[in-house]
């Protein structure tokens, strides 16, 4: 059975965790400048008004994900995990130059959000298949050893596309100012994002093909039949459905809709937020490798049972206390802490997901699933929390992200440890 040297091991998941890196940078640097572009496409209503209105035009560009997911998954089942990852960072590449040079409201009226909206759909449609791909080949050249530790930096890579974005926005304020962010400053990181889009283009390019894929299109089987994975899979699907519904839902509140919590809920300024999200977010990132780590030794199912039943316990105090706060320092340890359980998912996600699924239909079990869940839950979270809010019942959305939480914590006990019963055979 073909194995990998060091060196093409290397090689293969840096130029994978690269371009996932530019493409959730390019995801997330809409979530890091809706506060400065809200007024431009939504020009009516009040801050929660105009932050409900971009976060719905976020929740579509999710609902897009399953579509690409479904697509690109099939498609890297049947013709290879490098193809599919160059189509995906290539339509991503298209939305952010679209959204640079979309014109405000106040130019073209309507027909800016209609723009906006459409070019969330290509950015969906380009991570939906992203995740699932770059999950399964990064699981698959990661070895049996290291397999939680490698695999662990999909998510390194997606916190560090959103803290870039973050790193963009802290950037620009300081050096442009607050007035001219307001103005145009705020297209500048969809440019930078278009830009090494195309980098990520190149990269891709020049790298291997999974083992994994080639001994499974060599055997002859069906490959990336969706058919098979519901009917011959279900136990799998809907267990990754489980986790990924309070898994994602859990991740969105603390590192995308937590700037604006902060900001509308909490005490604290724009620059705060802003500054408490960039600095939870690089701990977050670097104790991902750690965690994954851990599983290689004790196992993944440990990380999840604490990860999940962490979460329903910690969730409303956490938010009750951030929200009374108006101490830096204080919100910074008590956001951390959260999101440091909360890594007993995130690290291991993707490798878990891949364990569970055979080469043929590995990528679409990854992403399909992931991203049904994924949309309804972790999508419309800045919408779901602000309609609370909206409505004078923001208790109600602690409530409502520590109930999916316990959810997740029912389908971990159910479930095996995949370290121990992977179906990756390849190492």
């Amino acid at each position: 059975m073909a194995t990998y040297t060091t060196q093409s091991r290397l090689k293969s998941i840096t130029a994978g965790s690269i371009g996932n890196l530019v493409e959730w940078y390019d995801w997330y640097a809409y979530s890091a400048a809706a506060l400065y572009f809200a007024p431009i496409f939504f020009p009516k209503g009040d801050q929660t008004a105009q932050l409900l209105q971009t976060a719905a035009v976020f929740a579509v560009g999710f609902f897009a994900r399953p579509v690409g997911a479904w697509l690109m998954g099939r498609y890297s089942d049947q013709f290879g995990r490098k193809k599919a990852m160059i189509i995906s960072v290539s339509l991503m590449c298209l939305g952010s130059l679209i959204i640079a040079c979309t014109p405000g409201a106040a130019m073209i009226g309507v027909a800016a959000p209609a723009i906006l909206l459409i070019a969330r759909v290509l950015q969906g449609l380009a991570l939906g298949g992203e995740y699932g791909v770059s999950a399964t080949y990064m699981s698959e050249v990661a070895g049996k050893t290291h397999r939680g530790f490698w695999s662990s930096f999909n998510y390194v890579t997606l916190i560090g596309g959103q803290l870039t974005a973050l790193t963009v926005l802290i950037a620009l304020r300081y050096t442009i100012g607050e007035e001219a962010m307001m103005e145009w400053g705020w297209r500048v990181p969809f440019v930078i994002g278009a830009i090494l889009a195309v980098v990520a283009f190149f990269l891709r390019g020049a790298m291997e093909e999974s083992k994994s894929f080639v001994e499974a299109k060599a055997s002859g089987v069906e490959l990336g039949s969706t058919k098979m994975l519901f009917k011959q899979y279900p136990r799998e699907t809907l267990t990754v459905l489980g986790l990924t519904a309070g898994g994602s839902l859990t991740f969105y509140i603390y590192t995308t809709y937590m700037q604006k919590f902060l900001t509308n809920t909490g005490s604290f300024t724009r620059d705060q937020a802003t500054e408490l999200s960039a600095a939870t977010l690089v701990c977050f990132m670097l104790a991902q490798p750690l965690l994954g780590w851990i599983s290689d030794k004790v196992g993944r199912k440990p990380l999840l049972l604490v990860a999940f039943g962490g979460g329903t316990l910690l969730t409303y105090p956490v938010l009750t206390t951030v929200a009374g706060t108006n101490s830096m320092v204080a919100a910074f340890f008590i956001l951390l802490g959260a999101m440091l359980v909360q890594g007993g998912y995130t690290a291991i996600n993707a490798v878990v997901k891949a364990e569970l699924y055979p080469a043929h239909v590995r990528t679409l079990g990854v992403a399909l699933p992931y991203a049904l869940a994924n949309a309804t839950f972790g999508g419309t979270a800045e919408y779901v929390a602000l309609w609370f809010k909206s409505a004078g019942i923001e208790s109600g959305f602690y409530i409502y992200a520590s109930v999916i939480m316990g959810l997740g914590f029912l389908v971990v006990l159910t479930m095996r440890d995949t370290r121990h019963h992977s179906r990756i055979q390849e190492d």
